[in-house]
């Protein structure tokens, strides 16, 4: 620019020097004139007088130089005085620009991804929806759709486009305004990496001198990526992979010429253009006509793809909340947990989080879940919300309140009918929840926490304490297995009173009403007899012992050791309550339930990897043995209601159900998976009624799901195995001892070696003496 400034100056002076040239000369010739006209009046002389020749034409060669002379010192300060100003300026704002150390390192808001354990994106959490892609896996349209639009001399220069500065200059100058931009793409990316969008002086002049510094550090192909990585582009996208997600589902790899030029349509204005698709349309045929006047697409091209219109995608619900709702928010619990000692930030480090989740197994539980829901509980929902009506002043305060609404609030929108009956639905509305685990290594494959994550953030599943009812049964047994006393030992189901910590008596019943004679422990727990059980805890296993089990195997909530805890009057949290199951499942062993197995960094460095911890709980023996009886529940017990939804493999479960049908329960597992489904109000004020136990409830979700779970999940048909320690032997059913050949009843059990029988039966014909064992019978 300097150059041309000298070369126009000379040439406007060559110009004036050449219009007239003999009126550059005149004053010097007049003089010369008048001098010899006045010698030749005033001064007689012997000789000619000659002209002053040589004096003249010195004259008029000065004349001639002064001019361009004083141009050139004009210039040259100018010159001296423009670097000094330019100096000036870089020096004093170059003191606000970033250091070298943070333009050498490019750490831009990425997204954390949650990965599924079959490797699909379940979740992103941000501040920005932002992912770096590298600039080979960034197609060539979308490169060359930006290099049209934004800067087509981006491989000429330095971090600054001087013939685009030039012309800006000179329209601003004549409009006196400052309408004509000037600023390359790497100025742009200065701008937005680190400075505001204030329009000063002094923030474009940092800019310049930054862009600069840019251009210094990074190759030309790394500034694009960064671009392309770090830029807006409406509709919540940062980034052109986010772009490519949000407006067309796909990868940015798999962008097409009219959705590239799409896109980088959006730059110049996003939020207008994701609010006027029509103006979005015009630009894009822009962008396709800078790209053929740059020469980066043909006519043919250019014809073809004008008149196409993009598909925008329609965004669906689970892009917002993800795939597995309830799962993701545990998750991001837990990263919040890890975030301090692992110094990750979860909302801009760009982690990739590998979990446990299972995509096929969540998909059965979603649908599962849909069809109970729609089969079950659309009455109850209707109920519930009739209860909250009738009392809706009195449940509505206490519900309002315990959510922190202030009385001003709560006053107002009990006044308002649309805001009762929307109120009462909403906390009249039944919930239920499921959570499947791998009990061979404690990974959660599918979770459910509610009805709907959109208005019920609770989840249901780790959020909640709830009395677990008869599921809490299978802890006090196997303290009695695991002590000596086989599945064939009897006990009275008969009528027990209980004394409550209040002082008052209660006197249980089984959930039929009915009583009876001596009764099995197998057939007990089948049947869910609460007389029996309460009996099993008044006289053969203590309660403190029955605690202690309870924790040992996973149940980490406050237990109450008193005889009612035989029917599961202490809370437990869904999702312990199922790990611990899990215990029988896995031969003896506790593995704590897991969601995160690794965790990567933005540049694929494991900072975190989950160790599996295994503790021996049960013995091998008592384990299998407790799988065995809780077979009978689903062959022909309470249990059984889940064969009808399909599910025929052999499984050890439990039902339950709470005190006033407030809780209903079902859990089960097989050897490759335990699941657990929970249903019931939030609020103890009403019930799920008596004609809807957990069998009812909860079995046809936990039915549905394992039914079509291990299929598709490809594990085979396994029974538990049985493991050397334990025999199988024939008995008399009336007895429980050995069978011999007169028993009209005959039964197999399976004992512990240790405490098998050894007595024939003495009831029939040919029963032989013999010592009593524990676990022989009544």
């Amino acid at each position: 620019m300097l150059r041309k400034k000298r070369e126009s100056a000379t040439d406007d002076f060559q110009h004036n020097e050449s219009e007239n040239p003999e009126e550059n000369l005149l004053p010097e010739k007049k003089t010369v004139e008048e001098t010899l006209s006045k010698t030749s009046l005033n001064q007689t002389s012997k000789y000619p007088v000659k002209p002053h020749r040589s004096v003249s034409s010195k004259k008029l060669n000065k004349a001639a130089v002064n001019p361009w002379r004083r141009a050139v010192r004009l210039f040259g300060m100018a010159l001296v005085i423009g670097i000094f100003i330019i100096g000036f300026f870089a020096i004093y704002f170059s003191r606000d620009l970033p250091s070298i150390a943070q333009l050498e390192v490019y750490k831009p808001k990425l997204s954390t991804k949650v990965y599924s354990a079959d490797g699909k994106v379940i979740k992103e959490f941000f501040k920005e929806r932002r992912t770096r892609v590298p600039f080979n896996k960034i197609p060539k349209n979308v490169v060359n759709a930006l290099l049209a639009t934004e800067d087509h001399r981006f491989y000429n220069h330095w971090g600054v486009d001087m013939i685009r500065f030039v012309k800006a200059a000179m329209v601003n100058t004549a409009s006196l305004s400052s309408k004509e931009g000037f600023s390359s793409l790497t100025q742009q990316l200065a701008r937005n990496l680190y400075f505001d969008f204030e329009k000063t002086l002094s923030r474009k002049i940092k800019e310049i001198l930054t862009a600069i510094q840019i251009e210094k550090t990074y190759s030309k192909n790394e500034i694009i990526e960064m671009y392309l990585t770090h830029m807006y582009f409406g509709n919540d996208a940062y980034g052109i992979q986010a772009a490519a997600k949000n407006f067309f589902g796909k990868d940015a790899a798999e962008l097409t010429l009219e959705e590239s030029a799409y896109l980088i349509g959006h730059l110049q204005a996003p939020s207008y253009y994701v609010r006027n698709p029509d103006a979005a349309d015009r630009r894009k045929i822009i962008v396709l006509k800078r790209m053929l006047d740059c020469g980066f697409i043909s006519r043919a091209e250019y014809d073809e793809t004008k008149p196409r219109k993009v598909v925008l995608t329609t965004t669906r619900e689970e892009e917002i909340v993800g795939v597995a709702p309830y799962f993701s928010e545990h998750v991001r619990q837990e990263l919040e947990t890890l975030q301090d000692s692992l110094k990750f930030n979860i909302y801009e480090g760009g982690l990739s989080v590998f979990t446990t989740l299972d995509t096929r197994a969540q998909s059965v539980a979603e649908n599962a879940y849909r069809e109970s829901v729609k089969e079950k509980f659309i009455g109850l929902d209707k109920f519930g919300a009739g209860v909250v009506k009738a009392n809706a002043k009195t449940y509505l305060t206490r519900y309002l309140q315990r959510e922190g609404v202030d009385s001003e609030t709560i006053a107002k929108l009990l006044q308002n009918p649309r805001s009762v009956d929307s109120l009462c639905k909403f906390y009249g509305t039944v919930q239920a929840s499921l959570v499947a685990l791998d009990p061979t290594n404690g990974r959660i494959l599918a979770m459910i926490g509610g009805r709907d994550f959109n208005k019920y953030k609770l989840n249901h599943v780790t959020q909640i304490a709830r009395q677990p009812g008869s599921t809490f049964k299978p802890f006090l047994y196997t303290v009695a297995i695991d002590n000596g006393y086989s599945p064939a030992f009897k006990l009275l189901n008969q009528d027990v009173v209980l004394i409550m910590e209040d002082g008052k008596r209660w006197t249980p019943q089984n959930y039929d009403g009915k009583r009876g004679g001596p009764t099995t422990l197998r057939d007990a727990i089948a049947r869910s007899l609460n007389l029996v059980a309460i009996r099993l805890m008044q006289e053969i296993v203590p309660a403190q012992q029955v605690v202690a089990y309870a924790h040992k195997m996973g149940i980490e909530t406050p237990l109450m050791p008193v005889d009612a805890l035989a029917l599961g009057v202490s809370d437990v949290i869904p999702l312990q309550i199922v790990s611990a199951y899990g215990v029988f499942a896995n031969k003896g062993i506790r593995v704590e339930p897991v969601s995160i197995l690794r965790i990567e960094d933005r540049d694929g460095n494991v900072i975190y990897q989950h160790v599996p911890k295994y503790k021996e709980v049960l013995s091998a023996e008592t384990a299998f043995i407790m799988a065995d009886m809780m077979k009978s529940s689903i062959e022909w017990g309470t249990g059984k209601y889940a064969r009808a939804y399909g599910f025929d493999r052999p499984a050890g479960v439990k039902t339950g159900t709470t005190q006033k049908w407030s809780d209903g329960w079902y859990i089960g597992f097989t050897p490759q998976m335990v699941t657990g489904v929970w249903v019931g109000f939030d609020t103890y004020e009403f019930n799920l009624g008596s004609k809807n136990p957990g069998e009812v409830t909860a079995a046809p979700i936990w039915g549905r799901f394992m039914a079509h779970a291990l299929k598709d999940m490809d594990l085979p048909v396994e029974d538990f195995e049985m493991p050397p320690g334990v025999v199988r032997l024939e008995i008399c059913k009336e007895s429980g001892q050995l069978a011999n050949t007169a028993c009209p009843e005959k039964i197999k059990e399976v004992f512990n070696a240790k405490f098998q029988p050894t007595d024939h039966c003495t009831i029939h014909t040919g029963a032989k003496s013999g010592k009593k064992k524990k676990g022989v019978g009544f």
